[in-house]
């Protein structure tokens, strides 16, 4: 059975009816924020409450929690907190995006239904860093920045396969 927070609801009875949904998501479940972070992990909390304006069914997004990413300088974790809010208008296909006010961000609704899981991973691919790092390199991973051994190499001749070409054109 999936779980609430991924089943897909309508917009135009959601807006209508001005409801409020809360909602807890797992960030590793959601496949597109995985596809592009890798190694995410953590929940994110939060609140959608639905209605209209301009003629759109929009969506007041309040987000919090804590994303656990890998950091791509020590490929250790990072914490990376998460506390957005979002004004969004639910278009059913790309040709109302010109139409939206500017003051909301069109977000696609395919078929006139969203689930809550959509609209928290659209916000969190535009929130959350595209190279997670640590905000201080010293906060890397002590294994990972620590200088490595430098192997010997023994000593090698130097060979110069010209060096008696010279002598050869004096003759």
């Amino acid at each position: 059975m999936s779980p609430p927070w991924s089943k897909p609801l309508d917009v135009e009875r959601l807006a209508d009816g001005e409801t409020d949904i809360d909602f807890e998501v797992p960030l590793a479940e959601l496949p597109r924020l995985c596809s592009r972070l890798i190694g995410v992990a953590g929940v994110v909390r939060g609140r959608a409450h639905f209605a209209r304006e301009s003629g759109f069914p929009v969506a007041e997004l309040t987000l919090e929690g804590t994303a656990t990413l890998t950091c791509q300088r020590c490929l250790g974790p990072v914490s990376e907190p998460v506390n957005s809010s979002a004004h969004v208008a639910l278009i059913a296909s790309e040709a109302d995006a010109g139409r939206v006010p500017e003051h909301l961000e069109p977000v696609l609704a395919q078929g006139g239904r969203i689930s809550a899981g959509e609209l928290v991973e659209e916000e969190l691919l535009l929130g959350l860093p595209i190279v997670p790092l640590h905000a201080r390199a010293e906060e890397c991973s002590p294994e990972a920045a620590a200088p490595r051994e430098s192997v010997e190499h023994p000593e090698q001749t130097t060979q110069r396969p010209f060096e008696q070409l010279g002598e050869l054109l004096k003759r």
